[in-house]
């Protein structure tokens, strides 16, 4: 296991499962015929309007933009979802479908564990 990224953290709460990248619509429809449970997602946009048919059954997020205050990082404190805001990665190359985890690493912070 290796460290791969860290961010603010919206709970302190561990998430471990496959990570998938969204970057559209399309994604998320893709993700929902799949089946999104127990999911980690990676997004660009703290918005919420992409993920809002998943966002239930996912087991965490992890944004590349936003902070504690997004619209994103409330709604997933909401559902008791853990969301690893504003993260800044080594590279998010082929991290599509790898086994991943949210840990939290202080009051506020967290990072995101590569499981290999």
């Amino acid at each position: 296991m290796r460290v791969i990224g860290k961010g603010q953290i919206s709970l302190n709460l561990r998430a471990r499962g496959e990570l998938r990248v969204i970057k559209t619509i399309h994604d998320v429809i893709k993700l929902m015929k799949e089946g999104a449970d127990g999911k980690i997602v990676m997004v660009e946009d703290a918005g919420t309007t992409t993920l809002g048919p998943i966002l239930s059954k996912l087991a965490g997020v992890v944004c590349l933009s936003g902070g504690l205050g997004s619209h994103l990082a409330i709604v997933t404190r909401e559902f008791s979802i853990p969301a690893l805001m504003g993260t800044k990665l080594e590279s998010s190359e082929g991290l599509d479908r790898k086994k991943v985890e949210i840990h939290p690493s202080g009051s506020k912070n967290g990072v995101l564990v590569l499981c290999e």
